[in-house]
């Protein structure tokens, strides 16, 4: 049986920092992605409270990025 793991540690908050290591890129390529698939101009950047990320929104991230979901074996 597959399943997909969502990330690592199983933490249920990561910084911007974090998110950003989780998913393999530096955070000014975590912003662009959120840039790129979150926000519809630059300045609704200003309008994303985000400050930390759940582990559901890193694997919306990886999904919209074309990125592989990482996937373990039980």
């Amino acid at each position: 049986m597959q399943t997909m793991q969502l990330t690592r540690g199983g933490k249920s908050q990561y910084s911007e920092s974090e998110a950003a290591e989780e998913l393999g890129v530096s955070v000014t390529q975590l912003r662009t992605m959120i840039r790129s698939h979150v926000v519809e101009r630059d300045e609704d950047l200003t309008n994303v409270p985000v400050t930390s990320f759940q582990p559901s929104d890193l694997l919306i991230l990886r999904l919209l990025a074309g990125m592989p979901a990482e996937v373990s074996r039980k």
